[in-house]
């Protein structure tokens, strides 16, 4: 009932970050095309800004710096890597998948650690994206000097905007913006992390996916390879992957069919603007639903195929099948490797919540504040769409769960700015906290804490009037 309302604010607040991530990319991709015309340089370009933007690594100084250094590195080796994929392709891919898993490996170690494998994957993308276009650009700069120079331009863009947007007033502050903490879920695999389960399961996802790409697919392996990469980035559980596998389905037969009724009438140059303007909006709607980013990708990729003189209309039911057999791989994966359970990272990231909470409202802690705890609801949050899907499945302790903690938020926040810490509100916290261990006595638990929560005068009203409602 309240999904359908929250839709517009949800569009309306996406709309000036996509803005200004569009034009740091177009900001690079012109620069790009001055020093280094071609298709090679403008994907490097584009992909890197709108990573970039969306990854929000370079949102302090200190973000900025590490980027610098060493976002031309991995760029460059990126770019290697691509070669290999063309020239030798059981190296590259064996190469391809020891970087990426490894990138995941790194965020069990740190925050330094965490932001380095962010940077190691951006670059990755790129070769995946279209790696026939490596190497084509010209220009009188040397091949290797490119892919770094691509680098620094969309890192300085991406940064120049930002600092501009959210001076403007058009951004949000980016300190609010907080890389999640790497999942420390309970597992039956005792002796190895949850990081180092989801690397594991990186790494035999594109390794299948090479695979069965190379042997059942030819040159379009990439299609497989992509799937299985998008559906393990930022893996949060078994359900998860599953769930952005279906979405990865919807959107691509979504991009398909749109895509061919485009690309005719488009033709070569008209292809250029359409595939931007895909961009923009995959950017912008990607906020509302994943689908919207993966049909309007592969719209964009149809389009960019079509520019590069490529059959693009005629293999689409190709590409579809490629992908679905990508995300086939990818769930198969994430169900019987080492695997993950979606409702331990909840559980976990839950646990993190009322951790915040409770500390916020101790009366012994002199500086308290509502960060952490914003923080840790959001990184919740972030769960609620497959647990939501699961729900058709029966599954709706999970989403119930989520919901009755969202109820929180307010109230919670508004104790915490007033610095009260009524005890019945703190044992009620303390009560959740405890019956995360017997999860079938957590949701009472959660309802109890919301209820013992006192809500604003005007909310208050508001829930007199949805009553008949549940969570």
């Amino acid at each position: 009932m309240t999904a359908a309302p929250s839709v517009l604010p949800t569009v309306l607040r996406a709309l000036p970050e996509a803005v200004v991530a569009m034009a740091a990319a177009l900001l690079a991709l012109a620069c790009a095309q001055w020093f280094a015309p071609g298709p090679g340089s403008a994907v490097l370009a584009v992909v890197l800004s709108l990573s970039l933007a969306r990854s929000r690594l370079d949102r302090d100084r200190r973000g900025r710096l590490e980027a610098a250094i060493a976002l031309p590195v991995v760029g460059l080796a990126a770019t290697g890597v691509g070669w290999l994929l063309l020239h030798a392709p059981w190296i590259g891919a064996a190469a391809f998948t020891a970087g990426v898993a490894a990138s995941v490996w790194l965020r069990q170690f740190g925050e330094l650690a965490r932001r380095a494998s962010r940077l190691i994957a951006l670059p990755f993308v790129t070769v995946l994206t279209v790696p026939h276009l490596s190497g084509t650009q010209h220009g009188r700069l040397p091949a290797a000097v490119v892919p770094i120079l691509v680098a620094l331009l969309a890192l300085a863009w991406v940064s120049l905007l930002d600092v501009l947007g959210r001076r403007m007033g058009w951004l949000a502050d980016g300190r609010t913006h907080h890389a999640t903490a790497p999942v420390r879920a309970p597992s039956t695999h005792a002796r190895l992390s949850a990081t180092t389960r989801m690397a594991l399961q990186m790494m035999v996802a594109l390794a299948l996916a090479f695979a069965v790409g190379h042997l059942g697919f030819g040159e379009h392996w990439p299609w497989v390879v992509l799937t299985a990469f998008i559906v393990h980035s930022g893996n949060r559980g078994r359900l998860e992957v599953a769930y952005k596998s279906l979405l990865r389905l919807a959107g691509a037969a979504g991009g398909c069919v749109a895509a061919a009724l485009l690309v005719t009438p488009a033709g070569a140059h008209g292809s250029v603007a359409l595939i931007l303007l895909a961009l923009f909006l995959g950017t912008w709607l990607r906020q509302l639903n994943y689908t919207w980013w993966a049909l309007f990708v592969t719209v964009a990729l149809a389009l960019l195929q079509n520019y590069a003189g490529l059959p693009a209309t005629s293999e689409m039911a190709l590409r579809l099948t490629a992908i679905a057999a990508g995300a086939a791989i990818g769930v198969a994966t994430a169900w019987l490797v080492v695997p993950v359970r979606s409702t331990d990272v909840l559980r976990r990231r839950l646990a993190d919540a009322l951790a915040a909470l409770g500390e916020a409202l101790d009366p012994t802690i002199e500086r308290r504040g509502t960060t952490a705890f914003v923080r840790a609801l959001n990184d919740v949050e972030s769960l609620t769409p497959a647990f939501r899907a699961a729900r058709v499945l029966g599954l709706r302790q999970p989403a119930d769960w989520i919901d009755a903690l969202s109820a929180c938020r307010a109230p919670a926040l508004a104790l915490i700015e007033q610095g009260a810490t009524p005890g019945n509100v703190r044992r009620a916290v303390g009560a959740a906290r405890q019956a995360l261990r017997e999860p079938e006595r957590l949701l009472d638990a959660l309802r109890a804490l919301r209820d013992a929560l006192p809500l604003p005068a005007r909310e208050r009203v508001g829930m007199r009037g949805q009553s008949g409602e549940s969570l």
